[in-house]
């Protein structure tokens, strides 16, 4: 059965190919939601040390906010696999997690990783150009993790003069932040908190059989798609046929049995499976197949590693034949990692030991146990479930120059006093409110 999903993947993704027309997203479409939705938005453009052009998308501040130009503490939103800064606004006003930071009071910033649709742009290589696409394509999450992320980052923090900004990461976006973390240390003080949404890092209990079984043969299934010209994981992939027979994206995950295999490969159809009208219109937003590559290999060998080359290139790349493991040790920042009990992409042990080995992590088990990989960001009771709880938790974590930071110094300062004036007179009666 694995044998014959290769095959009709390969070939499907070479003929969708040929017939895609593949053009980089608009961010106005974005913007316009956001400003639909009663919110102020932007879009920002940043370009990677390796060339890569990243769009980011802001909400400066809340619905209906009178105090626009007070600086407010930076949330940086980061998405998953083959997902996009949109994934953060799909549940409308109300109840989407980039809304209800703006609404609180926070600066949201959204980025978007090299090779979605929103970032589908280089200074150089052009990613339809039949040669030039095969190196547009060729990274992998670490990539994501040591280019983009900083570039995104250090602009965020430049352009609202800010020291420190709250990180939050579902998936994917938590394994970049891991890696950014680990391999670039002294990105730590630039993180106030981080709170990883199922962050996909140590798979040594990797609980989705049919992607381990898939993941054996991962090094031969990546060097085929390559020698075909296959080394993009476009929105065509999936959707070519739909937009010629006019069914949607959940009619084709609930297709043959190959069409739903592709699905569970990149978490859509657990996507799908919210109740969200919104979350029933997902399309997903492009990506590299060496990315996915890169997590196959991890499941494979049961790691969290940087990319395996093969032995000779392994020596040239690292100075090792094996490709050493991502240290978490070295991630010294306030770390909250998220996760379910029906998580099929990430399991319970591999999170705790991930926060053993962090030395200012916790863990936190969210509530619902139907609650799923992709629920933080398509559930209606994710406000409840996980918003609320990081909202909170954000707002009890200074930042330099943050509103309310020197407010609370004063409050800590003046029930210290109150405590040394009841040690040494305790004969005074002395009220501290």
């Amino acid at each position: 059965m694995i044998g014959r999903f290769l095959f009709v993947y390969i070939v499907y993704g070479l003929v969708a190919h040929e017939n895609a027309q593949i053009h980089s997203g608009t961010t106005s479409q974005t913007v316009e939601k956001i400003r639909a939705d009663g919110f102020p938005a932007e879009t920002h453009s940043v370009t990677t040390s390796d060339g890569y052009i990243l769009a980011m998308h802001r909400i400066p501040h809340g619905r209906g906010a009178v105090d626009s130009d007070v600086k407010r503490p930076v949330v940086f939103l980061m998405h998953g696999l083959m997902g996009a800064s949109n994934q953060y606004i799909m549940l409308g006003a109300n109840n989407s997690f980039a809304y209800n930071l703006a609404d609180e009071g926070f600066d949201v910033w959204m980025g978007n990783a090299r090779g979605n649709s929103y970032s589908r742009k280089h200074i150089t290589l052009d990613p339809d150009h039949n040669t030039q696409r095969l190196q547009f394509f060729d990274f992998t999450f670490e990539e994501i993790g040591m280019h983009d992320l900083p570039a995104m980052i250090d602009y965020a923090l430049n352009y609202t003069e800010s020291s420190q900004l709250h990180y939050i990461g579902h998936s994917q976006g938590g394994t970049v932040f891991l890696v950014l973390t680990s391999l670039t240390p002294q990105y730590n003080s630039k993180i106030a908190s981080a709170h990883l949404l199922a962050g996909v890092g140590y798979q040594a209990y990797f609980p989705n059989e049919m992607l381990s079984e898939l993941a054996v043969d991962v090094d031969s299934i990546y060097a085929l798609a390559t020698a075909m010209g296959i080394v993009e994981l476009y929105p065509d992939l999936f959707l070519s046929q739909s937009r010629t027979n006019g069914y949607r994206m959940s009619d084709y995950c609930t297709g043959d049995l190959e069409q739903r295999h592709m699905c569970d490969l990149f978490g859509i159809r657990q996507i799908l499976r919210s109740s969200s009208s919104a979350a029933q219109e997902f399309t997903p937003s492009g990506a590299s197949l060496k990315q996915v590559a890169h997590y196959g290999q991890n499941i494979r060998d049961k790691l969290f590693r940087r990319y395996h080359f093969g032995s000779e290139s392994n020596q040239v790349q690292y100075g090792l034949a094996e490709p050493p493991p991502y240290n978490l040790s070295l991630i010294s920042c306030k770390v909250t990692m998220h996760y379910s009990m029906n998580d099929t992409l990430l399991y319970e042990k591999d999170v705790l030991t991930m926060v053993e080995d962090m030395p200012n992590a916790i863990a936190r088990r969210v509530a619902r146990e139907s609650f799923d990989h992709s629920d933080y960001v398509t559930a209606l009771d994710a406000k409840e479930l996980v918003t609320d709880f990081i909202i909170n938790d954000i707002k009890n974590t200074l930042i330099d120059g943050a509103p309310g930071s020197a407010s609370k110094t004063f409050l800590n300062t003046y029930l210290s006093l109150c405590s040394l004036i009841m040690i040494f007179i305790s004969s005074t009666k002395v009220f501290c409110f």
